[in-house]
């Protein structure tokens, strides 16, 4: 979302939309139902799976989350209140913004929304988890992952070759 009167629940993630479940090994997940997304067709419904990982667990911040900031089913999922209380859905610029301060902070430079999708493919990779799987996961229609499976391979090599020399 670009910004906070863009929030419409229709088209943007809200509280109803997050599922919590138990897989069939019992083990926790979470469930995002996309109202809209780039790789949907009109009134498409992706859904969006989250198991847990351990200290950045994306499981244990919904259930934060949910305790910290309690909000109705069609308020916005992701949202601040303001000094007067009133709710804020979290906007995409909003959010870049306070993420580039924490890593400008620590000296990391900055970053753009679409840098964690790479990030995110990056990870699965050095997981050693099969590309068509990623391609399938991320709803992708084209292979837009192969641009970042070659572009991992590159820094992988680099860094392997660097080893070397240690």
């Amino acid at each position: 979302m670009a910004s906070h009167t863009a929030f419409s629940p229709s088209k943007h993630l809200t509280r109803a939309n997050a599922f919590f479940d138990y897989d069939l090994k019992n083990r926790p997940y979470a469930r995002l139902d996309l109202p809209s997304a780039k790789t949907a067709r009109a009134r498409e419904i992706q859904s969006v799976f989250l198991n847990e990982q351990g200290d950045l667990c994306p499981l244990a911040a919904l259930h934060n989350l949910a305790s910290v900031v309690p909000v109705l089913a069609n308020d916005p999922l992701f949202l601040w209140h303001d000094s007067k209380g009133n709710i804020c859905p979290m906007a995409k610029v909003r959010a870049l913004e306070q993420i580039n301060s924490i890593l400008v902070a620590w000296g990391w430079g900055t970053t753009f929304g679409h840098s964690f999708r790479i990030g995110g493919a990056s990870f699965y990779l050095a997981k050693k988890i099969d590309p068509e799987i990623m391609h399938i996961a991320g709803h992708w229609k084209s292979s837009p992952y192969e641009t970042y499976i070659q572009a991992f391979k590159q820094i992988s090599s680099q860094h392997l070759a660097n080893t070397a020399a240690l």
